[in-house]
Parts: C-alpha cells; structure tokens; sequence
C-alpha cells in the first residue's frame, strides 16, 4: 500500500450527533488481506494521522493475528439524548452493558444525571453502566459529578479529566474506577498512564494506536483490563476492534464496538451488530452498491494520506508492526 493507492473516500451522515461529529468520513483500501479503513478525526495533523495510517495498511496487507475467541461481548453506546431516548437506545440494544456519553457542551449537569438513571432504569439492577466524559471535567466537577451519580452503581467512569495528574486524583478521591482513553490514544507514550497511577482500566482504540498487533504490545505492556472501543469508524474499521478484542488473552469488559447504530449507512451489506450483546469475529467486505450511495471526492483524504505515511516513515524508518526485539510477535499469525 503506497502513495499511489486507489483509495475510496466515504462521507456518512451520523444518526445523532456524536463527539460533535455530524458525519463520518474517511478512506477505505483494499489490499491483499482485505480492506482497511483510514478515518482520522478532522483535528489531526500528519504526525498523529501516521498511526491511523498503520492501522489501514496492516488491515489491507497484512490481515490480523489469531483470535481466540468467536465472538465479543459488546457495550450500548448512548449519546448526549434525553432521557427517553437513552432509554430506547439501551432498550433496542439487547445489551447488558451500557456507557453514557456526559458533559456535552452546552447541557446542564442535570441532563447528565437523568440521563444516567434513565439508563440504569432501563438495564436493571443486574446490568452494568458506564459513563465517558472525554476529558471535559476537571477535578472539583469530576468529585462533585461522581459524588451524585455514584448511586447508578458505575462500572467506572471514562477519561473524567484531561490530564494524567488529574485521573490520578480522581482516582484517589472520587470512589468511581477509572477508565483512561484519550489519555492513552493520544499519547506519544501510552505508558504514561500507568506510570502516573492513573487508571484502573485502559481503552484501546486500533487506528489511534497503529494497528491490532500494536494495540496488543501496548494492552501487554500496561498490564490493566482492556476495554477495546471503536473510532466510530464503518464496519471495514469496526473489524479491526474486533479482531483486537478476539486475541487479547483476557478480555473481562464488554467493548465499546458496537457503534454502527451511530451511522446512517455503511459501506457493507452484512453490518457488524451485535446479537444477543455480541459481535462475531469475521472479516468485512465491501458492498459496491453500499460504498456508491456514500462515496465521495477521494482527493483530499489520498493527500492525507500520504502526508500521514510519509509522517509514520519519517518516526519509524518504514518499520511496520514489529516486536520490540524486531522480530514479529509470535502472535503475527493471522
């Protein structure tokens, strides 16, 4: 996969609107394992987009290691709604997990609060629920936050603060496990997290952290639960979680995978959805007819591309997906 690939660009309206994205966009290559998704959000520059890069080229060249389970036990994902809505969300789902998106930018910490008992309502005392704050709060809001929905009985909460100092404070004081997720895919050092006692749980994401394998050395290195969550990419990136979350050795969470509700189309005819609150490990293939109805100009994303490759070239020296001895990991079998 190189400079000169035939990328085929997407744009797919959101159902609800979602980290402030409206539509999802992004490049999909076909290689000789299969197809890749390369998806990066609109903010990232070259140097961060290099990983997403690595990600694709490893999905469409080099396919993903073995899995060890069949299928992956999946989240509901419910957005910045009212409560009613939550409720049909996780209703619809079949899950018995759920994460509720809070501290969307211009809602009231009262809407966060219903929103989370409408979910807890809906799921039932034996159902767990989560909630993400992708790093909006800071430490007093975080304690105060937690100290009110602590009674929803949370499995933790997700990335309450934007720095590493402050996960670990809240960590210490706010009675609530704590999940780190930008904290880790935006990071120049994963690692870091761990170092600084700031996490209890690690998300994942594989284009953030170049690919499955190298999700894999980072889930080894840490050393905490994994939950594996999706970019909200198509069901071709979505493919590449799963795979991630089939070979992790242990996997006690349910995933943050199950988010091809989110958008208003996909570019397959067989959509990853979850079944019984799983998804089964397979691969995704293009739908022509699907990809048509959504395709757009590839230009600009070619272009980011190659910006993006030569960046991973620049900090690696054309290495891809190698062991820290050099050698591939002896889970390179897929």
């Amino acid at each position: 996969m190189d400079d000169a690939v035939a990328g085929r660009a997407f744009a797919i309206p959101m159902r609800t609107r979602f980290r402030g994205v409206t539509r999802r966009e992004g490049l999909l290559v076909c290689g000789a394992a299969g197809w890749g998704e390369f998806s990066p959000f609109a903010e990232y520059g070259p140097r961060e987009c290099a990983r997403w890069w690595a990600a694709c080229r490893e999905a469409a060249e080099d396919g993903f290691p073995a899995p060890v389970r069949d299928r992956v036990p999946v989240n509901a994902t419910v957005p910045a709604v009212g409560p009613d809505e939550a409720a049909r969300i996780v209703a619809r789902s079949g899950c018995g997990t759920a994460k509720v998106k809070v501290a969307e930018a211009g809602q009231d910490p009262a809407e966060d609060i219903a929103r989370v008992e409408a979910v807890r309502d809906a799921i039932g005392p034996g159902g767990r629920v989560r909630i993400d704050v992708n790093g909006r709060w800071d430490v007093d809001t975080a304690l105060r936050m937690l100290a009110e929905l602590r009674r929803f009985d949370l499995e933790y909460v997700e990335q309450p603060c934007a720095t590493l100092p402050e996960l670990a404070e809240v960590r210490r004081r706010g009675g609530v496990p704590v999940a780190a997720d930008e904290s880790i895919r935006r990071a120049e050092d994963p690692m870091k997290v761990v170092a600084a006692g700031a996490a209890d749980v690690v998300v994942l994401k594989v284009q953030p952290l170049g690919g499955v394998r190298a999700a894999l050395r980072v889930a080894e290195a840490c050393g905490l639960p994994v939950v594996v969550s999706s970019a909200v990419e198509t069901s071709v990136g979505l493919a590449a979680g799963v795979a991630l979350a089939a070979a992790l050795p242990e996997l006690p969470y349910a995933c943050g995978l199950a988010t091809t509700a989110l958008l208003g189309a996909d570019v397959t005819d067989d959509p990853l959805v979850p079944v019984d609150g799983h998804l089964p490990v397979r691969p995704v293939a293009v739908d022509e007819e699907r990809l048509r109805e959504v395709e757009t100009d590839p230009a600009a994303w070619r272009d980011r591309m190659a910006a993006a490759r030569a960046a991973w070239h620049a900090a690696h020296g054309g290495e891809m997906n190698r062991s820290p001895g050099g050698a591939r990991s002896r889970r390179d079998t897929g």
